[in-house]
């Protein structure tokens, strides 16, 4: 049925009163069909009706997508001083308001405080009486209802009253229709485009920290919300924020929904969840939930396997999300996921490119200059037994010991090469060298450092914490009580204890004053104490000092 039809039939046998406003309806009417953006639709309906009921005050308010409540409530006439005494605006779940929702037909009111199914008004809100409800269908589907309170100069609201905003209603229905097309054409597009984006950022050549921030702009940007995060499960079988955009990330990242919440459960079985109150779901269990209003969280799923989640979440306070951006939402979750994917992909070819490419380096390294050094250590050795004169014989002896020294800093090297690049920051290798250098500082020298055999692939975790300690104590002895000006560590992971059991030995050699009869020896005894915990042992000897002078500290504990 189009508007003039609807018009026509409701004119019929009515006083000339709204015949005279026919004009008045007609304008109203040419004014709500202006414009396409929905959010600004509504506010001119909101408006319009207002005036052209000679209204205070009037509401529209838009039924969620559970058709309980209210997703949206638009005013006109309420300030802002007025909005912040209300509060929250109504959910439409009780009172009047939700009779309205449950029983869409017009409503005429004297008095709505003296109806059955008023509830009252919240502190702060303006006094009303008068009242005028009429829904507003789009497509044949009940999209709100449009109200309207406190008839000006104090009067009830008229038959010709009802009769032009039942008009103006379905006008409006007409609008809002053509406005919501327009938008989620509008939306669609943004959204479109912003997969693209993520897609090309992602397989651009981003390392993991940065697409997943991408991701997470991307999604609050295009969600219109307060904040964009992406979760990955973590090892407790939680999700942890990893990437945030927020104007206030302060307290999200690294912020974990712990295990036990069924949201959890839900989003790693790949199904999505939606909030209408982050503060107020019992749910939503972390800290920072009480900041947000309305949230979307989304599984970034490929296939059978998820990836983790992302959360689009509105301040508190914010309209909820509609059909419309849940459906656009999930789409581009699922296309993140598949460039995450096709990402991580190509990140493991690159890697496995550079994996064996420093392979082939190692493998020169080991085949060709090594052996070429040792030959040509061979070849000084030999010759300083022929040598005649002694400063000679010392020279060569002197190159042939820098030789061992190049050779031995060569297979350190390899071994380095043969760790993948994901393993050598977190290495034992990489701590020692750390410890070294932080002991650089106060002995005024950098001690030397040599590593033998797979140091990171072979030493545990626990025991190579205690290597580390181990080192630390041994440097600061030689700092505070050695005097020395030069340190040499070893680090050898081909060791075997006398038991069988394969080991790790750490040597800390100096060439300073030893230890004197009767000296202090509570750092010593620490080290002991530390390598029996792991059933080996430590033991101290000569240094590399003139005629052995100095101290040697060796320590070793199995694997």
């Amino acid at each position: 049925m189009d508007v003039a039809t609807e018009a026509t039939r409701s004119f019929q046998g009515l006083s000339t009163e709204l015949t005279a406003r026919v004009p008045q309806l007609l304008e109203a009417m040419r004014s709500v069909g202006t414009g396409l953006e929905l959010h600004t639709t509504l506010d001119r309906i909101t408006k319009t009706a207002a005036e052209l009921a000679d209204a205070t005050y009037a509401a529209l308010g838009v039924i969620d997508s559970t058709g309980e409540g209210l997703a949206d409530f638009i005013t006109y006439g309420v300030s802002e001083e007025e909005h912040e005494r209300i509060g929250a605006l109504p959910s439409g779940r009780h009172g009047l308001l939700g009779a309205l929702i449950h029983q869409p037909a017009p409503v005429v009111l004297a008095d709505l405080s003296a109806d059955p199914r008023a509830c009252g008004f919240p502190p702060g809100h303006p006094p009303m009486r008068g009242f005028l409800g009429v829904p507003i269908r789009v497509e044949g589907e009940i999209f709100g209802n449009l109200y309207l309170t406190e008839k000006r100069g104090g009067g009830e609201f008229s038959v010709a009253d009802l009769h032009m905003v039942k008009i103006l209603a379905t006008e409006a229905g007409i609008a809002i229709g053509n406005a919501r097309v327009h938008e989620e054409g509008l939306q669609r597009a943004r959204w479109i485009d912003g997969s693209v984006a993520v897609t090309t950022a992602l397989l651009s050549g981003s390392d993991a920290e940065d697409a997943l921030s991408v991701v997470a702009e991307q999604a609050r940007r295009l969600a219109v919300s307060a904040a964009g995060i992406v979760l990955l499960p973590d090892k407790e079988g939680g999700l942890e924020m990893v990437a945030v955009s927020a104007d206030d990330p302060a307290g999200l990242l690294g912020t974990v929904m712990p295990p036990g919440s069924p949201v959890v459960s839900q989003l790693l079985a790949g199904e999505p969840v939606f909030v209408d109150d982050c503060a107020t779901d019992p749910r939503m269990v972390t800290e920072a939930a009480p900041r947000f209003g309305p949230s979307m969280l989304l599984p970034l799923k490929s296939g059978d396997r998820v990836l983790g989640t992302l959360a689009t979440p509105r301040r508190r306070g914010a309209r909820k999300f509609t059909a419309a951006e849940r459906r656009l939402a999930g789409q581009f979750a699922a296309q993140a996921a598949l460039a995450l994917v096709l990402a991580e992909a190509q990140q493991n070819r690159e890697r496995l490119a550079v994996l064996e490419d420093r392979d082939r380096i190692a493998r020169d390294l080991h085949d060709l200059v090594i052996q070429r050094l040792f030959a040509t250590g061979l070849v000084l050795e030999s010759a300083q037994r022929k040598a005649v004169v002694p400063e000679v014989r010392t020279k060569v002896g002197q190159a042939v010991d820098e030789l061992d020294v190049t050779i031995q800093e060569i297979r350190t090297a390899i071994f380095a090469l043969q760790q993948g690049p994901g393993e050598a920051p977190a290495g034992l290798r990489t701590r020692v060298l750390r410890e070294i250098g932080t002991a650089a500082v106060p002995l005024g020298f950098q001690p030397s450092a040599t590593f033998v055999g797979p140091v990171d692939a072979k030493v545990g975790e626990r025991t190579g914490k205690n290597l580390v300690a181990a080192l630390r104590e041994a440097l600061s002895n030689a700092f505070r009580h050695a005097r020395a000006t030069r340190i040499e560590v070893v680090v050898d992971a081909t060791v075997t204890l006398p038991d069988g059991r394969e080991a790790v030995r750490l040597t800390v050699a100096d060439d300073g004053v030893g230890i004197p009869e009767g000296g202090r020896r509570s750092g010593l005894r620490n080290l002991a104490k530390r390598a029996e915990s792991l059933g080996g042992s430590s033991s101290y000897g000569p240094g590399i000092g003139t005629d052995g002078g100095g101290t040697r500290v060796v320590w070793e504990a199995p694997v």
